[in-house]
């Protein structure tokens, strides 16, 4: 198969936009951007269309997929309850990086959309070229990010092509994503709100629209059964060599990386800048220090770049926690499996 990677330039787009929506409705994938990371696109109510996804993406088939709609009207189709709070949640937050997790419609999704479970994450991008798409097709498409399961997910066009080149006809290439990790996944069927994902959206900024807000669930195990949601049971955003945590501290890395070289192993070093003269073998700037934001935006090419690399190991600068920082130390700490080097800073 032949992947097609075509720009969005504003002229000729409508085209480019009809000849997605075309592979959509006869089953095909697309990749399109969104304003977290890029989506591999399916439509959401053929089981066909999206078992491609998981066999494009080699993603375990109990993990469910979040359905990305053009307009917050349609969610009345494809929710059985959209209770006062989702209203609230939806005016306050959409288009943007939070997905809602609500009852299911009976019938209305392909059941590999929802592994099994009675309710459904939905979203509503804010980026022009998915609303551009998703308002286009008038259907709700199931879209996790367009990535090989368990690697990094993709900021850019040619992340999805590196990773979907010859599984895939098409990918509608936005530029570069703005936030760089996943949207805050909310679970409204829970006696109280609860995260099951962080994000860009975090309780601090909930809590004022909806009240109490059950922030910590990330951290639970999902046990031996679906996840109810992306990101809560397997392995994530990992390149090839094993990544380690590290505080971001010059004199700390310099001194990991004087033992790793002494051991005769290679490191990348993933870290904001400033961090250059730390010694590594390879340095990837993500972000700046005490910056959570810029570190989120640049933290996935970052450690898609060390698959370039002949590193033995990965070093990654932790963040401060604050407001999306939650959400980078969620990933990173998936990334590297909860290792530190050494012993942790406190």
């Amino acid at each position: 198969m032949e992947t097609d990677k075509a720009v969005l330039t504003g002229n000729g787009d409508d085209e480019r936009f009809e000849q997605a929506v075309r592979l959509l409705l006869g089953g095909e994938l697309v990749a399109f951007p969104t304003e977290t990371v890029y989506g591999l696109g399916a439509l959401a109510t053929s089981e066909e269309a999206v078992r491609k996804i998981y066999r494009a993406k080699g993603r375990p088939s109990d993990n469910p997929l979040i359905a990305h709609v053009g307009t917050a009207e349609e969610v009345g189709r494809y929710a059985a309850d959209v209770p006062a709070t989702a209203r609230k949640l939806m005016d306050a937050f959409w288009p943007g990086p939070l997905t809602l997790i609500l009852k299911a419609a009976p019938g209305v999704f392909a059941p590999s959309v929802t592994a099994g479970l009675d309710t459904v994450g939905i979203r509503m991008p804010d980026h022009p070229a998915a609303l551009g798409l998703l308002r286009r097709i008038g259907q709700p498409l199931a879209a996790p990010s367009a990535n090989t399961s368990g690697k990094p997910s993709p900021t850019a066009a040619d992340h999805v092509l590196a990773d979907m080149h010859g599984k895939i006809p098409y990918i509608l290439d936005g530029g570069r994503t703005g936030i760089g990790i996943e949207s805050t996944v909310l679970d409204l069927t829970a006696d109280v709100p609860t995260i099951l994902r962080p994000g860009a959206v975090t309780a601090a900024m909930l809590e004022p629209v909806i009240g109490p807000v059950n922030g910590s669930a990330e951290a639970a195990e999902a046990g031996a059964g679906a996840p109810r949601a992306p990101g809560m049971k397997y392995t994530h955003y990992s390149p090839d060599a094993p990544v380690f945590l590290i505080a971001p501290d010059l004199a700390a890395i310099r001194s990991a990386v004087g033992q790793l070289h002494a051991d005769g192993r290679r490191v990348a070093l993933v870290a904001p800048e400033g961090f250059g003269e730390a010694g590594a073998d390879w340095f990837f700037r993500a972000g700046r220090p005490g910056d959570p934001e810029s570190v989120s935006a640049d933290l996935y090419d970052a450690l898609r770049a060390c698959d370039g690399t002949d590193a033995d190991l990965i070093l990654a600068a932790a963040t401060d926690e604050t407001g999306i920082g939650r959400a980078v130390m969620n990933r990173l700490g998936k990334a590297a499996g909860g290792r530190w080097f050494g012993e942790r800073n406190e």
